[in-house]
């Protein structure tokens, strides 16, 4: 079985403490993003990354997007942060918006998914940022359902999903559901946008 932890003004700064604990084990937590709930890993962890792709039954060609708690974050995961990037971080951050960025070369090739691109994210949900902020390393964040099945909106979705197949779920209610961020591909310029979303580029 999955723990599932509430999470709410009483209960917070434990939950996100055995968070942490898991994520810096190479555990599973799938936590309420702006849209859905998404699966996090400890980002920079090869392996905990490889059991992310593994539980959702994911291509390992499709690159894995993170959430990170600043602008130094970024620039710890990338080659280069273009002047443009770094404008529409300060219009759209904290958001539902996924700038990529040229990987720094200790980024897991699993992240990139052979592409040499990162996707990040200054995440707007105030669980997953406060996540993100107590780990202090950035954190996956796709989806939390298996590889074409809709994702989640509540935490009984993910643990019918993948109960025992991760360690905790951050229960903080149901999410608004949507779509997903926009994804802005800021290696060239004007960015592509990837996949389209809430914030328009």
């Amino acid at each position: 079985m999955s723990l599932v932890l509430a999470v709410d003004d009483h209960t917070a700064r434990s939950a996100l403490a055995d968070a942490v604990a898991c994520l810096r084990t190479g555990g599973l937590v799938a936590f309420p993003t702006e849209s859905f709930y998404g699966l996090g890993a400890a980002a920079l962890d090869a392996a905990a990354v490889a059991r992310v792709f593994d539980v959702k039954g994911r291509p390992e060609a499709k690159p894995v997007l993170v959430l990170v708690d600043s602008i130094r974050m970024v620039e710890s995961l990338a080659a280069e942060l273009p002047e443009g990037a770094r404008a529409l971080m300060a219009r759209h951050w904290p958001g539902p918006l996924t700038i990529v960025l040229r990987a720094a070369a200790h980024v897991p090739d699993a992240l990139t998914g052979g592409t040499g691109t990162i996707g990040v994210r200054l995440p707007g949900h105030p669980v997953a940022a406060a996540l993100v902020e107590a780990a202090g390393f950035p954190v996956t964040a796709p989806s939390a359902n298996p590889s074409g099945v809709a994702p989640p909106t509540t935490a009984a979705e993910v643990e019918a999903y993948f109960r025992g197949r991760v360690e905790l779920i951050l229960d903080a209610g149901r999410t608004a559901g949507g779509s997903g961020s926009t994804v802005a591909d800021c290696t060239c310029w004007p960015p592509r946008v990837l996949r389209a979303g809430p914030v328009a580029v």
